[in-house]
């Protein structure tokens, strides 16, 4: 992959997009993971308006300083960067007391982590004439539907949601990213036991973009065992997730039953 090249087209396209849309740059939630350094990065180098935000839930000290470091990095060098962290520690605590209890297992709470963070990153895009920039990678929002649906998948832009996490990996080499970034595990950040993407899943990015390219280029020969193992864990969250990639079913209703 051309790096630079890729890095100069997503630039230019933010920047088109933004211009077009009438506002006036940026807001992105920085998870200290590898999606959210990059993309971050690349919407600083438009040189509009970002407001990198740090939105800390009962946060691992770990993510929160590579976080921090990012953000800390971001600042040093681009000037038309600002930063502010909101910690949503007291919402959830506060939705977890009016929620009834036999409704907080450990997804639907992960997943009202990542809605919580979706509506602080909108209150800043509002109140600044900005747009949310989205984190998704190419195997997340199209492939197994890796995300929550109006959490980190509710945003305005999808600047890396082409590239798989390994092309990410390539253009964070290149941007300089902070390398404990580079060097990290991928996680959400959403569970409470830190467990990491690769053990959600069941696979690995590089797996996972395997089966993608495979089944698109509709290979047919002998798969090993592991490769048989990572195409079901592809195909069930691919099928399981179709509704968070698709568009939202609209009941049409027939013209003579309007009349």
């Amino acid at each position: 992959m051309r790096s630079q090249l890729v890095i100069n087209h997503i630039v230019n396209w933010l920047k088109e997009y933004s211009v077009a849309s009438k506002t006036d740059g940026f807001v992105i939630g920085i998870s200290g993971g590898i999606d959210s350094a990059v993309t971050s990065t690349l919407c600083a180098l438009t040189g509009k308006k970002v407001i990198a935000l740090n939105l800390p839930i009962r946060q691992f000290k770990k993510e929160f300083d590579l976080s921090s470091e990012h953000i800390k990095w971001l600042t040093a060098n681009f000037k038309n960067v600002e930063t502010a962290t909101v910690d949503l520690s007291a919402s959830l605590e506060s939705l977890e007391k009016a929620f009834p209890a036999d409704i907080q297992d450990f997804l639907t709470m992960a997943n009202t982590r990542a809605r919580l963070r979706m509506t602080t990153l909108y209150a800043f895009a509002g109140h600044h004439k900005l747009l949310v920039a989205g984190t998704g990678n190419k195997v997340e929002d199209f492939g197994i539907g890796f995300f929550t649906k109006y959490g980190d998948g509710g945003v305005d832009v999808s600047p890396i949601a082409d590239l798989y996490k390994t092309q990410v990996y390539e253009l964070a080499k290149e941007l300089g990213v902070v390398s404990g970034i580079q060097q990290a595990k991928p996680t959400d950040g959403l569970f409470a036991d830190g467990r990491t993407d690769e053990d959600q899943i069941g696979a690995s990015y590089p797996e996972l973009e395997w089966a993608m390219e495979y089944l698109e280029n509709k290979e047919t020969r002998e798969l090993t065992l592991r490769e048989q193992e990572v195409m079901s864990i592809y195909k069930k969250r691919n099928t399981a997730n179709k509704h968070k990639v698709e568009p939202i079913p609209v009941c049409e209703i027939p013209n003579e039953l309007k009349k």
